[in-house]
């Protein structure tokens, strides 16, 4: 309840500044400037003829797509990484320069290599979230107690014994963390590769209302994005975090 009453304190303070700024004051034009009330006319707009509803779906099936393949090439690194001396000195300062690219960096690549498809849009995601997680993996398992590795080599346990009993599970908390920032990593490069396609997304919804010089359409994109983005956190990231830590007593 208290969220809510918060949200609704921040849209009257918004509508507030509106009417000040924009009505009052003219300091701001009413089509540079968003409110609540236009805000809320195109989300029933949008909403009337499914458009909203369609693109908001075909961005989580590609940010989906994308995170998936994404999660499998970093978690593949990140082992790599961690497990060869090699490319722990060689191949991470050069991971770790790439991660700081910003996800559209990559777009002209994606468009010469694919084309406007979503193919291109895949690999901008896949861009820009693997690196990251890669490295969270490998700092989660750097970061385990050794004494665990210790007992479980005095123990006699194999490589593969080492990796499932022991390993994984004492890195879980820490490796969710890092493959909940991967998302919001993909999430970020989703739009990023969107805006400059031409397939139906949230992306290209947005650019819609720039070209249209729409702002309230812009700004309730943004708010869908963000949205979106926290709903996945609380719903999926949050829940197995908390389970993770309750099993282990420490909340």
């Amino acid at each position: 309840m208290s969220i809510l009453l918060f949200v609704i304190l921040l849209i009257i303070l918004w509508q507030g500044f509106y009417w000040l700024m924009v009505d009052l004051l003219e300091i701001f034009k009413s089509y540079s400037f968003p409110s609540p009330l236009g805000v809320g006319e195109r989300l029933v707009a949008l909403c009337s003829d499914g458009s909203l509803l369609e693109a908001t779906g075909q961005s989580l099936l590609r940010g989906v797509a994308g995170y998936a393949i994404a999660v499998l090439i970093g978690v593949a690194l990140g082992l790599l990484i961690n497990h060869f001396a090699y490319l722990q000195r060689n191949l991470k300062p050069v991971v770790l320069g790439v991660q700081t690219l910003p996800s559209v960096c990559w777009v002209p690549f994606s468009i010469l290599w694919f084309g406007l498809s979503t193919q291109a849009i895949l690999f901008v995601v896949v861009m820009g979230s693997a690196f990251g997680i890669a490295i969270s993996v490998d700092n989660a398992i750097k970061n385990i107690d050794p004494i665990y590795v210790k007992a479980a080599k005095t123990m006699g346990a194999g490589r593969r014994q080492m990796y499932w009993n022991v390993i994984l599970p004492a890195s879980l908390p820490e490796l969710v963390s890092g493959l909940k920032q991967g998302w919001s990593f993909a999430w970020r490069a989703l739009m990023a590769g969107e805006v400059m396609t031409t397939s139906i997304g949230l992306g290209q919804t947005l650019i819609m209302g720039r070209d249209l010089a729409d702002i309230n359409q812009v700004m309730l994109v943004m708010i869908v994005i963000v949205a979106v983005g926290i709903v996945i956190d609380k719903c999926i990231f949050s829940v197995i975090e908390k389970r993770l830590l309750k099993k282990r007593g420490l909340c």
